[in-house]
Formats: structure tokens, C-alpha cells, sequence
């Protein structure tokens, strides 16, 4: 069979570009995944403790963007769920992105106060600020709250996440997750926050029904894109990878998860806590929580971050420091050359850090304006 389209990965940029091609322009696509399953790092399934487990790892969906949202629920019901993060420091569970609940927590109540009073007359009640910006601040105490976040929050939970320290990052990660000047202890703040009500996976098959979409799975679509006919590529894997490393290898971070099923009703107070200095994990997943699952026993994963091994593990995060930058865009002018041949789409090809409604959005925009 010919097809119109060959796509590569079955995550949220391969499937949202699949059933747009196939449900709007009537076209045949095949998708081609590695994997033994559907929904990329999204995938869930029930374990035998009756519980949605995220294979590899939490996956809140929140977005301000209504066009994503109401093409999500095309595809499934919703369960609304507002995600809270608690980490553990010095011996207590704190909420994250740190807040005035979290100084009210650390210490005593005229100091906390004296921190809150400070920050106020610096900055205005609700806004979210980037710990690296907070440490710039000149005032002494708010230098030393800044500081005491910074290596308690922010420092040691970055060396286990990436293996670097948090200025030597792009100021987009450690901004992602900000000082926040509230007693809000949300997660997010985005209008709409839900959990597909069947699960991502559900969703995912929902997505993909159309008779116009072929899905091969646990296929590299090297071994077989000699042997398949097509017209245009749609690639969503690592971007140095599909270049056979013509400018050098980028670094990935991946995920080591250690399930364990637990004889008893709860684990944790919320479904993710954050170590970020204690231990070798980096926070422990209580899945129940997300769907409010009434079970009497119940599964957690412990989470372990690591390099990137081709063949060993899976790339999760593309590692955004200035020199990957230099190297992605190397392989950016590659890309540029193929443009009538191939899309590059996601955050493995485009080698950034999207959330789950930036990917949608994203893949949206590039059926819009690259497929259409």
C-alpha cells in the first residue's frame, strides 16, 4: 500500500498530526513506533492492583490554550484534577513552587512573616519569580531566603535531574518552576487541569481510529522505510539520531522508574513528592491520586534520572545548555535542507523542552502551515 504520509513516533506530535492528516484531509498515513505501545512517554495501563499506572512517569495535563483543550475532548471525558507537589526539606513536606505556605512551614512564625514582608515591598503579591532572578535581588535578607531556596529546592534536585547545576542550564528550566508569591499551593495555575477520565492511552486510541491511519508497532522505521512507499516523512525521534550524528551526539536525559505495589489504602498525602536533596530518586509517584482511585492497596514509582544510552534506555528531555544549543543548530541547517521532504516536529526532533499542550499546539500549528 502507498501511503501519504510516513510518521515516526506515536506520541502526542505523531498521533495529532495522524489524525488531523487522515480525519481532514481524507489522506493515508502510517505510524511507526519502536515501542510496543501507543502515547510515547504518555502510555498508562491498568496494573494488577486495578490502578492507572504512567509508565514512564507523572503526566498532569494543564494548558491555557482552549484550542488544545477542545481538541483534546474531541478524544475523551475528563477527570478535573488541580496537581499538587509537596517536596521534602529538612525534615518536613513543603509545597512546590515554593510559596508563602512553604515559608510558613520552614520557619518560625515572625521570621516567615518578616521574609513575606520583605518580598512584598519588593515585588508584587502573585508574582511568580525565577529562583536565578530572586538571587540577584540586593537585599540582604532576601538574598539569604533566595539562597536557602536555591540550594535546598533548587540545587541538588538539578544535579540528579541533570547532571548540571542550575545556572548552567537555560534560564527556561530553572524558571519553569518559580518562586511563587501566593498561598496558592497548585502546581500550575493554567484555566484548565484534568486527567483524561480513561486514561492517556484511551485517548490515544480514540485519536487513532480513522481507516485513513496504519500503525506499526515495535518497528524502527529504518529496517522498513526502503520497503514502504510514501510521499512525505513526519519525524518526531531524536534529530542527531536521524542524521546518523553527522555534527556529534546531543544529550539526552532518561528515566529509571522503580514500581512497588504497597498492602495499604495510601502511600503519600498527593500523587508526587519531590526529594530534592535525600536519596538517589528525585520524587516519589502515588498514581491513585490522579483519577481518585478507591482501591484498597495501592502502586508508587520511584523515579531515577540518567544519562541517555542509545539502545539501553529512552531519551525523556533534551538537555538545554548553550553548547547543545551550538551542536542542535548544526543539525538545524540539516533539517532546513530536507523541508520539502521531511517535518521535523517534537521535542525530541526540535530538541526543547515542551510541555504536553505545547507539543499539541505545535503540532496543530504544523498541519496548519506545513501539511495543509
Amino acid at each position: 500500500m502507498k501511503y501519504d504520509f510516513m510518521i515516526v513516533g506515536a506520541g502526542f506530535a505523531g498521533a495529532v498530526l495522524a489524525e488531523r492528516i487522515a480525519t481532514q484531509l481524507d489522506k493515508k498515513v502510517l505510524i511507526v513506533d519502536k515501542r510496543n505501545h501507543l502515547a510515547g512517554n504518555c502510555f498508562d495501563y491498568y496494573d494488577t492492583n486495578s490502578v492507572l499506572v504512567h509508565k514512564y512517569g507523572p503526566h498532569a495535563f494543564h494548558t491555557n490554550l482552549k484550542k488544545v483543550w477542545n481538541y483534546l475532548s474531541i478524544f475523551t471525558d475528563w477527570h478535573f484534577y488541580n496537581h499538587k507537589v509537596l517536596a521534602f526539606v529538612d525534615g518536613k513536606k513543603i509545597p512546590i513552587p515554593f510559596n508563602f505556605n512553604s515559608l510558613a512551614l520552614l520557619f518560625p512564625k515572625n521570621i516567615s512573616e518578616k521574609f513575606i514582608e520583605k518580598l512584598l515591598s519588593s515585588y508584587e503579591f502573585g508574582l511568580k519569580i525565577p529562583i536565578l532572578k530572586l538571587l540577584e535581588n540586593p537585599d540582604s535578607d532576601i538574598k539569604f531566603l533566595a539562597d536557602f531556596i536555591y540550594k535546598n529546592i533548587f540545587y541538588y534536585y538539578n544535579i540528579k535531574q541533570w547532571g548540571l547545576k542550575p545556572e548552567e542550564l537555560d534560564y527556561s528550566v530553572s524558571s519553569r518552576v518559580p518562586i511563587y508569591l501566593s498561598r496558592d499551593d497548585r502546581y500550575f495555575q493554567d484555566y484548565y487541569q484534568a486527567i483524561p477520565k480513561a486514561g492517556y492511552t484511551s485517548l490515544f486510541k480514540t485519536m487513532l481510529t480513522s481507516k485513513n491511519i496504519h500503525i506499526l508497532l515495535n518497528a524502527d522505521y529504518r529496517n522498513i522505510i526502503e520497503n514502504i512507499e510514501f510521499d512525505k516523512l513526519i519525524y518526531t525521534g531524536e534529530v542527531d539520531a536521524f542524521f546518523d550524528y553527522l555534527h556529534g551526539k546531543l544529550p539526552y536525559r532518561s528515566l529509571r522508574f522503580s514500581f512497588e505495589q504497597k498492602e495499604m489504602e495510601y502511600f503519600q498525602e498527593l500523587s508526587q513528592v519531590n526529594y530534592p536533596n535525600d536519596f538517589d530518586f528525585t520524587r516519589i509517584t502515588e498514581f491513585k491520586h490522579f483519577l481518585n482511585q478507591r482501591t484498597t492497596t495501592t502502586t508508587i514509582a520511584l523515579e531515577y534520572p540518567e544519562e541517555y544510552i542509545p539502545k539501553t534506555n529512552e531519551p525523556y528531555y533534551p538537555v538545554p545548555a548553550t553548547e547543545n544549543q551550538v551542536i542542535f543548530d548544526k543539525y538545524k541547517k540539516e533539517m532546513e535542507k530536507l523541508a520539502d521532504s521531511v517535518i521535523f516536529v517534537g521535542r525530541l526532533a526540535e530538541y526543547k523542552y515542551y510541555n504536553m499542550d505545547q507539543i499539541i499546539s505545535v503540532a496543530l500549528h504544523t498541519f496548519e502551515n506545513k501539511v495543509c
